[in-house]
Formats: structure tokens, C-alpha cells, sequence
């Protein structure tokens, strides 16, 4: 029995949602999204909610029915509230800077990397060492932020790189004389 399938997903006052046989297409304030459920997952939209259920008790169906519960729940809260990532630039001349529809950063190599930032989602550098990447699909913006951390990822020594503003750096020692 899965705990996060069989809580329905509640769809806020400011949202829409349609259940069109396995498509579920949701618009709100922030935008559209839509996700085609598997077809061992049967759902149904009833009283302000979009319920989520396996066709039968299959180990693929149960294993399928969380994971979609999930995904409804991401296109909801992304039409409503939008999702957001949080990196920061820690590093000597390390820095970026939105300009135009392109990232430039500097990270510490010969050339400064650039960074195409894609239509639907929104690149912002409050500060030369954060930059917060959000956008209505959740998976978008991960992707994002993930590849953008890539460039630098920080290294154990002395923590030089992109990393997510929570994240965590296991620090070593250098070695010793």
C-alpha cells in the first residue's frame, strides 16, 4: 500500500485541472503543465481533488501509483507557487552575470563559460556569487541547476565551486609535512 498514492492531490482555488483518460492537464497563475499518467495507474478527477489508483495489484502498478501521485502533485504546486534553486559560487575571481538570454560565468578558467538560458525557465544573480534558477517544472529547473553546478562542481580541499546554497561540502585535510 503505497502512503503517498492514496493521498488525493488537492487542486488549489486559482488552478484548473482536467483529467482527460491517462492526461492531466493543469493551468494556474504561473503557466500550463500537463503529464500523460502510465496506463497501470487509473486517475480521476472528483470533489477538488485528482485522485491517484493502481488498476490492480501488481508489483508495476503499486510501484507506478507513488510515482504518479508525485508528479500530479509537482504540475500543481508548479502552476501555483513555481519551484526555485539556490546555488552559490564559492572561489577567488569566481563569479556570474545574467546577460541577456545567456549566463557568463567565471570560474576560474581560461575562458569565461556561457550559458544559453532556456525560454520557460528564469536565470536571476541577485549577487556575483548566487544564482537562483526557477521555473514551473520541477524537473527543468533541477536539470538546470544540476548542469550549471557541473561547469565547477566544489572540490573537498578548500571548497572552490558551484554548489547548491544547502548543500553540504565534506571538507579533507591537506596533507601533511
Amino acid at each position: 500500500m503505497s502512503r503517498i498514492g492514496k493521498k488525493p492531490v488537492t487542486v488549489p482555488s486559482g488552478a484548473t485541472a482536467t483529467v482527460d483518460g491517462q492526461l492531466v492537464k493543469l493551468k494556474g497563475a504561473k503557466g500550463e503543465l500537463s503529464f500523460v499518467v502510465p496506463e497501470e495507474v487509473s486517475v480521476v478527477f472528483a470533489d477538488g481533488g485528482i485522485k491517484v489508483d493502481p488498476r490492480d495489484d501488481s508489483k508495476v502498478a503499486r510501484s507506478k501509483w507513488g510515482m504518479s501521485r508525485s508528479m500530479v502533485a509537482n504540475i500543481v504546486e508548479g502552476v501555483t507557487k513555481g519551484f526555485e534553486k539556490r546555488l552559490e559560487i564559492n572561489g577567488v575571481g569566481y563569479r556570474a552575470a545574467v546577460a541577456g538570454k545567456v549566463l557568463k560565468l567565471s570560474l576560474g578558467y581560461s575562458h569565461d563559460v556561457d550559458y544559453a538560458i532556456p525560454d520557460d525557465v528564469s536565470i536571476t544573480t541577485p549577487k556575483p556569487t548566487e544564482i537562483v534558477v526557477s521555473g514551473i517544472d520541477k524537473q527543468k529547473v533541477g536539470q538546470i541547476a544540476a548542469e550549471i553546478r557541473e561547469y565547477r562542481s566544489p572540490e573537498p580541499y578548500k571548497g572552490k565551486g558551484v554548489k547548491y546554497s544547502d548543500e553540504f561540502i565534506f571538507r579533507k585535510e591537506g596533507k601533511k609535512k
